[in-house]
């Protein structure tokens, strides 16, 4: 059975006219089970991270800024988010969803987190929406606990997943991989293990020949025997913060390639939603459901 991991803090509400579109966290699972691509077995809520494995990762001074909501207005302002006891519950219980669908997926292959893919944060502070960075995370328990050996990040968000690459660029034993907009944020790109960057309006063709061509070039190079794919639709044309020119259809087929790629391989997959911020809340919400229906479509 496909798993879904979902929590209502997940949508915490935030203070009118912030434009990080916090309703797509409601609005994702309701259109799935509507349409019945799944049912309500397959979600389960996450419980909150626990400080040992949050601190695999991140460095304990600022992890004490955090509990403590004792950022600075300029640490704060660099997240985008006001800092709130409830946001902090929030990401931690978010954290706990990714590393529960890493645990998933080594059963059933893949599983997926309404949310997550917060890969703009680095070991020691936080930005670009993202406090704590669950991909991260996830990587550093299944490397710890021996569950997996070999990891490969397959990150196609629109944004370089710039924190992800600084927490891991001295560890060969996960591989970095980052296809984004070249002239999109963040300013400064941190250096992946692999980075391709692409022209503002890069089309549906033009991007999925790269990451045809690309990515079982990777699985050869890496061997891994996990992946954790961050599945960001800010690629869509649409998107009111991304400068690529994807369609719908074309997302679709790029999360097609990566599930295929990895079945192909017999390598499990767990996947972070990442960004989406289209005006049209409903471009949002199918596109992101896309990679949940095709999940459960060559999965189950």
């Amino acid at each position: 059975m496909l798993k879904i991991a979902w929590h209502s803090e997940y949508a915490h509400p935030l203070p009118e006219g912030h434009r990080f579109p916090m309703e797509k966290y409601e609005l994702l699972p309701e259109q799935l089970l509507h349409e019945g691509c799944i049912n309500e077995d397959a979600f389960f809520s996450p419980d909150l991270l626990d400080e040992p494995s949050i601190l695999k990762t991140h460095d304990s001074a600022y992890w004490d800024k955090l509990r403590e909501l004792k950022l600075s207005r300029k640490e704060e302002r660099k997240t985008g988010f006001p800092l709130s006891e409830a946001l902090v519950q929030r990401e931690r219980r978010i954290m706990r969803g990714t590393i529960d669908c890493a645990l998933y997926a080594l059963k059933h292959g893949v599983s997926l987190n309404i949310a997550g893919g917060t890969h703009h944060a680095y070991r020691n502070h936080g930005e670009g929406f993202c406090l704590l960075n669950d991909i991260a995370l996830g990587a550093s328990h299944l490397l710890t606990t021996g569950l997996a050996h070999k990891i490969l990040v397959v990150d196609l968000d629109v944004h370089q997943g710039n924190g992800t690459a600084e927490i891991f660029a001295d560890d060969d034993r996960v591989f970095t991989f980052s296809m984004h907009g070249e002239k999109n944020y963040p300013l400064h790109k941190e250096q992946s293990d692999l980075d391709i960057p692409l022209a503002d309006g890069t089309d549906d063709s033009t991007y999925l020949n790269i990451l045809r061509e690309t990515l079982p070039r990777l699985f050869d190079l890496t061997e891994p025997d996990f992946v954790f794919f961050q599945t960001g639709v800010d690629v869509l044309a649409s998107d009111k913060l991304g400068r690529l020119g994807l369609t719908v259809q074309g997302c679709r087929e790029r999360d097609r390639i990566v599930f295929e790629t990895c079945r192909r391989n017999e390598v499990p997959v767990a996947c972070a939603m990442g960004g989406g911020y289209s005006e049209d809340i409903r471009i949002i919400v199918d596109a992101h459901a896309n990679t949940f229906r095709l999940a459960q479509e060559l999965y189950f």
